[in-house]
């Protein structure tokens, strides 16, 4: 296969896994253990379990989700600005290909100005990197009962705080990761309409992220 066919085979795979849902990487419904979540009694969720459990499959994902996309929004960036500097240099040299050439460099300056359009790489790259340094922040304030945690009544209060500002978060980077997904098909309605249908919490930034 050639080389530029496996890396858009690459892209196009990596872009279907950025849009699962955390967790959802290798989730077969049609296996005995699905969805894979241990039967628990109410209010039995440890700190530590919740962490482990909970939080390190969140960072694991942003992480790796954030460093693909950052590696291909600079990669393509990168090829598109060579490209279009090349453009104006052929079209004042001669020489026998010229034309072909000038062609196949302004067409994959617009091939890949329209992906990053559609994949928003760079969104999703800030996106999953503010959210995943956020979480970690709030880990660390947590387990060292500094900041707003230093000030509640006891544990569990600062734990109740605690998951309910991890899960705020990844609430909000998936409202806001939906809404940067969908922006192009929205650009297409039509442009009276001044309802705002995007889901609450959408464009939102973790606080301090």
């Amino acid at each position: 296969m050639p080389k530029f066919l496996v890396r858009l085979k690459a892209t196009w795979d990596f872009f279907l896994g950025a849009g699962k849902s955390r967790g959802d990487e290798k989730t077969d419904t049609s296996t005995p253990d699905y969805p894979k979540l241990p039967a628990r009694p109410f209010a039995s969720l440890k700190p530590e379990e919740y962490i482990q459990q909970r939080l390190n499959q969140a960072l694991s994902w942003y992480d790796k989700s954030a460093t693909g996309c950052k590696k291909w929004y600079l990669w393509m960036r990168a090829l598109s600005v060579v490209s279009a500097a090349l453009v104006p240099f052929l079209l004042n040299v001669e020489f026998e290909y010229r034309e072909q050439a000038v062609t196949i460099f302004s067409t994959v300056v617009v091939l890949l100005v329209s992906l990053e359009s559609v994949f928003h790489y760079r969104e999703q790259w800030v996106n999953y990197r503010s959210t995943e340094q956020y979480l970690r922040k709030e880990y660390f304030l947590f387990t060292a009962k500094e900041g707003d945690y230093a000030n509640l009544a006891g544990k569990k209060e600062a734990y109740r705080t605690f998951v309910q500002r991890v899960e705020q978060a990844i609430d909000a980077e998936n409202a806001s990761t939906l809404q940067v997904m969908t922006a192009t098909s929205e650009s297409g309605k039509s442009h009276g309409a001044s309802t705002d249908s995007s889901p609450p919490g959408a464009g939102e930034k973790p606080p301090g992220g």
